[in-house]
């Protein structure tokens, strides 16, 4: 039998800060950059009642850990259930079994956070969110601790859902944010565009985008709905976290080639080559960039594996165990 740590969510609460996040995701898309293994989501989905099962999975051989996530979302329940197993890299033992909800925009956050970083202008002081749940939370916080911001708009369709979230983060960023009556007001002047929503139909206007403008995308990852319009595909540097996810589930793409505005030749590199140095990241001033984020296990993989670090240090958890397969698979 080998020894499992379980940890829950509220055993994971608070265990790293978001820049702590942002530096361990980093690593883990350098090292997607430099060839460890990453297959995008595989999403089935239930009619009756409605629901989608998905999982992915990664290997971070430099980090020594290699896992992923499966989670449901609606059915019976109407909710989401996040479970993370995480292995050891070399030898292939389970070392945990996480509740993944709560670092969820943590990790999600970071990733954007790392496009921020490698593609909007050193510059960038002003951000444009729209949406007000925790993804928009999880992913203004990170990109807080690669850039100096100034001023931050945010919109979302319910007034007080946006006012309740600009104090909220006005008291925790310790910068102006302001709520807005529309998304374009959102967009208008910010050098950081953020889309965080369930919408279905576009929520930026490619042709209200500045030059020099970074955007990035991560609330949607179905193939028929986008939050970015064609015109914002066509004008862009276009980056997304694994270029087999991009081609499957990023609805603002596929539209875009559907309707004949690109080609798949338009992807100009994952996210994970730019930051090994392998891809030029933003070459200019005026040019506008977009990261189009839809989640992959190595974001959650490098996460997890900090946080089951931080859990032992600090003796957090229980243990769970497991039978090896040449004990227990004998079919008697």
């Amino acid at each position: 039998m080998t020894e499992t740590l379980f940890l829950t969510s509220d055993d994971v609460a608070g265990l790293a800060t978001p820049a702590e996040y942002v530096e361990r995701v980093a690593n883990g898309y350098r090292q997607r950059g430099e060839g460890a293994p990453a297959e995008p989501r595989t999403a089935l989905f239930g009619d009756d009642p409605a629901g989608m099962l998905t999982s992915y999975s990664a290997i971070l051989p430099e980090d020594g850990y290699m896992g992923g996530y499966t989670y449901s979302a609606g059915f019976g329940a109407g909710d989401a259930w996040f479970m993370t197993p995480l292995f050891d890299a070399d030898s292939g033992d389970p070392l945990a079994l996480l509740d993944g909800a709560s670092m969820n925009p943590f990790k999600t956050g970071a990733t954007g956070a790392v496009a921020v970083d490698t593609l909007a202008r050193d510059d960038a002081e002003t951000v444009g969110l729209i949406g007000s749940g925790a993804q928009a939370r999880g992913q203004l916080r990170a990109t807080a601790t690669v850039r100096d911001l100034t001023a931050v708009d945010v919109y979302s369709p319910t007034q007080a859902n946006r006012e309740v979230f600009a104090d909220e983060m006005i008291e925790t960023l310790g910068v102006g944010v302001t709520a807005v009556d529309s998304s374009a007001a959102a967009v208008a002047d910010a050098d950081i565009v953020i889309t965080a929503t369930t919408a279905g139909e576009p929520v930026v206007d490619g042709d209200e985008l500045a030059p020099g403008t970074h955007v990035t995308a991560m609330g949607q990852y179905n193939p028929s709905k986008r939050e970015l319009d064609t015109t914002t595909i066509e004008r862009s540097t276009y980056v997304p976290d694994l270029r087999d996810r991009a081609t499957q589930d990023a609805g603002a793409l596929l539209h875009a080639i559907e309707t004949g505005v690109v080609t798949e030749s338009h992807i100009h590199a994952e996210l994970g080559d730019i930051v090994a140095g392998n891809a030029a990241g933003r070459t200019s001033d005026d040019e506008i960039t977009v990261f189009d984020s839809g989640g992959t296990a190595i974001e959650t993989v490098a996460a997890a594996g900090m946080l089951y670090e931080r859990a032992r240090e600090q003796g957090l958890g229980s243990t769970i165990e497991f039978a090896p397969a040449s004990d227990a698979l004998t079919g008697k």
